[in-house]
C-alpha cells in the first residue's frame, strides 16, 4: 500500500484528490493549516480507515520532526490559497507556502526518495502576450501589483522544483493548472463559476468584471485530478512542466449567459470595473500533456456546468 502525502488536503482539489485515492485503497496522510481549507472536508475524509490528518503549516521547520511522516512514497503539494479573494487576503502566507513550503516538501521528497507533483498555475503566464500558452512561454507578470504574491510565489516554487530535480535528482513534476471547477468550490470562494452559479440560483445580479470580453478555459475537476495522477505515475514527466487545462475557450460574458440559461435564472447581468492585472486571455496548449500523459479533457463545459449546478441546487432550500 503506497503512503501518500497531500498538502492542502482540506481545500477544493486536495479533498477531491484524497477521496479518489482513498477509494482505490491508498494510505493518505493529509496536511493542512486550515487557513482557507474546510474542516468539513476533513470530517468526510476521516471516515476512511486509511486516512490520517495533521493540522500543520508545512512552512514550519517542525515539519521534519513529525513522527507521522515516515516511509513516504508520493507527495502531492497542493497547499496554497488559489482564489484572488484569499491570496490577496493572505499575501505573505501565499508567498511562504509556495516558496518555503515547496522547498520543505521537496526536501522531504529527497529524504524519502518519494515522487512529487507540485501544483503550479496558469497565473505564472500573467497577462499573456502569446495565445494559447505553451510551457516554454516565460510569461508577462507584474511584480508590482495585488496578484503578484500568488503569481510570483508559484514561479519561485517552480524554481525550487527545477533546482531539486537538477541538483539532487528529485522526481518532481510541475502541473500548471488552468481554471478548474465543480460544485466542490466553496460558495464564498470568489472564483468566477462559483460566483455566477450562486448568483444565478439566488436570482441575484450576475456580476461580470470589465466588459466580459476576457476569455478563460475551464476544466472539470475530474479531468484535472486524472491528469495530475497521470503525472505522478509517469516517469517521463520527471523534471517536466505540463499544462493541465481545457483548451476550449469562452469569454466571461458568454459564460455568464450560459449559466443564466442552464439555471433558467431571472438574474440580470451587470458589469463592474475590471480588477488590476486581470488577464485578458487564458487558454492552454496541451500538446505536451497529450504526448507525455496521453491525456486530454473528457468533460465538456456544458456537461460540467450541469453537474455543478445540480449539486449546488441540492444545497438550496426548497
Amino acid at each position: 500500500m503506497e503512503k501518500i502525502i497531500i498538502t492542502g488536503v482540506a481545500g477544493f482539489l486536495g479533498y477531491q484528490l484524497a477521496e479518489t485515492l482513498l477509494s482505490e485503497g491508498c494510505c493518505i496522510l493529509g496536511i493542512d493549516n486550515l487557513s482557507t481549507g474546510r474542516m468539513q472536508n476533513i470530517d468526510k475524509l476521516n471516515v476512511h480507515p486509511n486516512f490520517s490528518f495533521i493540522k500543520h503549516d508545512v512552512c514550519s521547520e517542525n515539519l521534519f520532526q513529525l513522527k507521522e511522516i515516515t516511509d513516504i512514497d508520493q507527495i502531492y503539494h497542493l497547499a496554497s490559497p488559489a482564489s484572488p479573494k484569499y491570496y490577496q487576503k493572505f499575501p505573505f502566507e501565499t508567498i511562504e507556502i509556495n516558496t518555503l513550503g515547496t522547498k520543505n516538501m521537496l526536501e522531504l521528497s529527497k529524504i524519502h526518495n518519494a515522487k512529487m507533483v507540485f501544483l503550479s498555475t496558469s497565473e505564472v503566464y500573467g497577462d499573456p502576450e502569446i495565445h494559447p500558452q505553451i510551457e516554454d512561454y516565460r510569461g508577462n507578470v507584474n511584480t508590482w501589483g495585488p496578484r503578484a504574491c500568488y503569481d510570483e510565489g508559484k514561479r519561485l516554487g517552480e524554481v525550487f522544483c527545477y533546482l531539486y530535480h537538477r541538483l539532487f535528482g528529485v522526481k518532481i513534476k510541475v502541473a500548471r493548472i488552468f481554471n478548474t471547477y465543480s460544485a466542490g468550490l466553496r460558495n464564498d470562494d470568489g472564483r468566477v463559476i462559483s460566483n455566477f452559479v450562486n448568483q444565478a440560483l439566488k436570482g441575484e445580479e450576475i456580476t461580470v468584471y470589465g466588459d466580459g470580453s476576457q476569455s478563460r478555459s475551464f476544466c472539470y475537476v475530474d479531468d484535472t485530478i486524472r491528469a495530475i495522477r497521470l503525472m505522478m505515475e509517469n516517469d517521463a514527466a520527471n523534471g517536466e512542466i505540463i499544462n493541465i487545462g481545457n483548451p476550449n475557450e469562452i469569454t466571461v460574458l458568454n459564460l455568464a449567459e450560459l449559466i443564466k440559461e442552464l439555471t433558467n435564472s431571472p438574474s440580470d447581468i451587470v458589469f463592474l470595473p475590471l480588477p488590476i492585472d486581470d488577464p485578458k486571455q487564458r487558454r492552454p496548449n496541451i500538446d505536451k500533456a497529450k504526448k507525455i500523459l496521453d491525456w486530454e479533457p473528457e468533460v465538456s463545459l456544458a456537461e460540467g456546468l450541469r453537474k455543478t449546478i445540480n449539486v449546488y441546487l441540492s444545497s438550496f432550500p426548497n
